[in-house]
């Protein structure tokens, strides 16, 4: 389960969003700009899926109790030491890959208020 090929009507167009289901993980894909992010769909506070979470830019809000994300990073910006996991996404000839392998957690990342 290190690497996904995530199927080309799964890849979201540009603004959306995908639920992406791989042998019991629950992941959502973000298209940005064209930038691909990849994380959890559980919000860590209380397990509330993150799919329907408002966006503000790269900051994704819990629907559920209101913590904003950093779609980048996992953060929750000014918080340090917790967030949702996040996943590399990469484009290789025309496919969409995620490396399930080594989610990045937040504690060994710093987190910083976004302007």
């Amino acid at each position: 389960m290190s690497r996904l090929e995530v199927a080309p009507e799964q890849v979201p167009a540009e603004g959306s969003r995908s639920l992406i289901r791989h042998e019991g993980k629950s992941l959502v894909l973000f298209n940005l700009g064209g930038e691909l992010y990849a994380i959890d769909e559980g919000c860590p506070h209380n397990g509330a899926s993150l799919f329907s979470g408002r966006l503000n830019g790269r900051l994704l809000q819990c629907p559920a109790h209101g913590l904003r994300f950093d779609l980048a990073t996992g953060c929750v910006p000014g918080v340090a030491g917790f967030g949702v996991a996040t996943y590399a996404v990469e484009r290789q000839q025309g496919h969409c890959f995620i490396d399930l392998s080594r989610p990045r957690p937040q504690e060994s990342l710093p987190c910083l208020q976004l302007q």
